[in-house]
């Protein structure tokens, strides 16, 4: 059983501050890689060492496998912390890690290239029993296969990129006409993005909610849950708003869901953090969607409602140790909300927003937490996702942590570029959303002429705290 001492994270923004915290915690030191243009972001700061990835392209640094590995080397680091996102789940980077003589603060390789092929995955779920969503889980090979498992599950069906993630590689069909218009256009899509051209075809499940349990295992076989989250507020299948617990849903469905997840994670000899999603229909049926094989952005609101460092928990297990608690020690407390700010105009479909951050202030305390990669001065840049923050409030009850939430929006303010804090506030303040009815349709439901009337309230707010703050600001200068 192997101490760390020191972790390198291979990744950007504020999932690197949110570990470099951790580390801080566990008296680990951190080291940080960053390029030319993400020189002046938070993180790179606050790491205990900082190494510069030269190149001009995210293939050159952030998903550089042999640059990272080489600098982990150079520093004589323990472990790499992947983040998410980039390499994360990338089973080739784990054993390059590993036959480096260094530790992968992750799951297995074989854990995620089991989970990371969606084609794998299901069959690995149907021997674990877990409701699956009606088609086929073979490989698409031409147009008349699909047609076959289209009209034997029936329309409206779903093409599905087998190797994909984060919404991309995934076309609705309605119609064979609109199945053979997308088959060849996902499949260029998956070879593009994921370079992977394996595809497959599934029910399209009208309406559900997008739950998600969170579950952990160690080397010694032992995997419990930390329970759900709801994460059904989503644009172009990327997830806006989380909240745990999840509302409406009955205690006996949620027993299900957290059975299923563990008995998957038992099938694919899983340990680290992960992340089984279902969706979840009107009547309460579920259906497995993926396992993610890594810590999820939205982990804080599981963390704010059992008070367990998930980072923390990746750390000692990938040391060998147990997991800290058992299941029956772990408890849900309360209820925590998250609103991830994307810099974007979500009054013109979430189009990105980028530029300078002339002020970044949101105010946090007990019960709000915010993980940021950025603040005033920062440049956002078009190159990478455009998430600049995380939003996470905790409160006694459901009514509470929305009402802290809102009061937060209300008291922050973010100047120079458009984000999605003002779409939050219009969220909490729908009846669908306080009903907990709310679905993955939701965001398709809600018109401009909506979005843009909150735009114009808090527009207002915003530029009298604008000409206060340019007011004192020069009142300042003036006086010298």
């Amino acid at each position: 059983m192997k101490k760390i001492k020191k972790v390198l994270i291979a990744n950007r923004g504020e999932i690197v501050s949110r570990i470099i915290s951790t580390c801080r915690k566990m008296g680990i030191t951190s080291v940080a890689v960053y390029t030319e243009t993400d020189a002046e972001l938070p993180y790179v700061g606050e790491a205990d060492e900082k190494y510069l990835l030269q190149g001009n392209s995210i293939a050159d640094t952030y998903l550089s496998i042999e640059t990272i590995i080489s600098i982990a080397v150079l520093c004589n680091a323990d472990a790499i912390h992947p983040g998410y996102g980039f390499l994360s789940e990338n089973p080739r980077f784990a054993t390059a890690i590993e036959e480096a003589g260094l530790m992968f603060i992750g799951p297995s390789a074989q854990s995620m290239e089991w989970m990371g092929n969606k084609i794998s995955a299901k069959k690995l779920a149907l021997d674990a029993e877990v409701p699956l969503v009606p088609g086929d889980a073979s490989t698409i090979i031409h147009h008349q296969h699909a047609r076959n498992v289209a009209n034997q599950i029936g329309y409206p069906v779903l093409i599905k990129a087998a190797a994909g993630g984060g919404g991309k590689g995934m076309r609705k069909a309605n119609d064979e006409t609109e199945l053979i218009h997308y088959i060849d256009l996902v499949k260029s899509e998956a070879e593009n993005a994921f370079g992977n051209g394996e595809i497959f075809i599934e029910k399209f499940i009208e309406n559900p909610k997008h739950i998600e349990i969170q579950i952990f295992g160690d080397c010694d076989g032992n995997i419990v849950h930390l329970y759900e989250r709801d994460c059904s507020i989503q644009r172009r299948h990327q997830k806006v708003i989380e909240e745990a617990p999840a509302m409406v849903l009955s205690k006996d469905t949620k027993a299900k869901l957290y059975k299923s997840a563990i008995e998957l994670a038992r099938k694919c000899n899983y340990f680290s953090s992960g992340t089984v999603e279902f969706l979840v229909d009107k009547y309460q049926n579920f259906y497995f969607l993926e396992m993610n094989t890594r810590l999820q952005v939205e982990h804080p609101v599981t963390e704010m409602i059992t008070g367990i460092d998930l980072v923390e928990w990746q750390i000692k297990v990938a040391e060998g140790k147990p997991l800290p608690l058992s299941q029956e020690e772990i408890s849900s407390t309360g209820h925590a909300i998250q609103l991830r700010i994307y810099a974007e105009d979500y009054t013109d479909g979430f189009t990105p927003s980028p530029g300078e951050i002339i002020h970044f202030e949101i105010p946090t305390s007990d019960r709000v937490r915010l993980d940021s990669g950025f603040k005033s001065g920062n440049s956002v840049s078009l190159y990478y996702d455009p998430m600049i923050a995380k939003l996470i409030v905790w409160g006694n009850t459901r009514a509470e942590a929305i009402s802290t939430m809102q009061k937060t929006i209300a008291s922050s303010r973010i100047q120079g570029i458009m984000t999605t804090m003002a779409f939050g506030d219009y969220v909490l303040t729908d009846e669908e959303f306080i009903t907990g009815e709310y679905t993955i349709e939701y965001i398709s439901s809600v018109s401009v002429d909506q979005l843009t009337a909150k735009e114009k309230q808090l527009g207002k707010i915003a530029a009298l705290f604008c000409q206060e703050y340019l007011a004192n600001h020069n009142k300042k200068a003036f006086l010298g």
